[in-house]
Formats: C-alpha cells, sequence, structure tokens
C-alpha cells in the first residue's frame, strides 16, 4: 500500500458553476476551506487555481468524485474526473479522488446559519474541506 500523502493538501468540492477549495495538514488530519471558485461548464479560471497553488503549495490535491447513494456514478462524476486529470496535466501534482457523498450536506451543518445566508457559496468551500477530512479519515491520519 503506497504511503499516504505528508505536508499541506488541497481539496477540491467540483460542481458546474462552483468548485470549492480547501486546505489542509495532512499530520492534523484536519482541512478549513479557503475559496469558491466560479467554474463555467465545471472548468475553473485557471490562473485563479494556479494562485492558489502556489500560495499554498500543497503535496498532493484531493478531488471529490460525487455519486449516488447506491454508489453508483452521478452524470457529474465524469466532469470531476476530467477536473482531476486536468489539474495532474496542468501543475503535475498527485491527485487523488475520493467519494464525495453527503459532503454538502455535512458542510451545511458544519456552517453558522447567519454565515451561510452572507456568503451563500461559503458552503462549496467547506464542503472541500470535509472532503479532505474524509481523504484523511480514509489514509488513517486522522
Amino acid at each position: 500500500m503506497p504511503e499516504p500523502p505528508g505536508g499541506m493538501l488541497m481539496g477540491f468540492d467540483p460542481g458546474e458553476r462552483h468548485i470549492g477549495v480547501a486546505v489542509g495538514e495532512a499530520l492534523l488530519g484536519t482541512a478549513r476551506g479557503v475559496t469558491t471558485l466560479s467554474a463555467r461548464h465545471g472548468q475553473p479560471d485557471w490562473a485563479a487555481v494556479a494562485g492558489l497553488l502556489e500560495h499554498w503549495a500543497p503535496a498532493a490535491l484531493v478531488m471529490g468524485l460525487p455519486s449516488h447513494a447506491d454508489g453508483s456514478d452521478a452524470d457529474s462524476t465524469a466532469l470531476a474526473r476530467r477536473l482531476a486529470g486536468r489539474l495532474h496535466g496542468r501543475f503535475g501534482l498527485p491527485v487523488h479522488t475520493i467519494d464525495e457523498r453527503l459532503s454538502s450536506r455535512a458542510a451545511e451543518e458544519r456552517l453558522d446559519p447567519r454565515q451561510r445566508q452572507r456568503d451563500p457559496q461559503a458552503v462549496h468551500a467547506e464542503a472541500a474541506a470535509v472532503i479532505l477530512e474524509t481523504f484523511f479519515a480514509q489514509q488513517g491520519v486522522a
């Protein structure tokens, strides 16, 4: 079994119009949402992604893969896989994928209702944090 990535990781909650981004520390197994990028047909502003990667310098990336409750691919799973491939191709970083079922619901529960009202897009970044923390837990980090 390959060793889990260490250091700072960046997580993504992909979507057609918004992509949540989070960073987390593998040693601690914790993550926090940092931003929500606008997307067009699931494609982000690549310059904004490059800026985030330069700023945070993650060792690896984690992409949430949408799926149905039974584990089968959702309509947006292919979009998330393409985004993962493009991230790897453009930036040369390892990209891990993980089932993201219920990450948005968990994110909504974690956010204060007043925060959701002030910033409705915050749920996407928080969902990326949930995805990253789930990845850490599955790697035996948390």
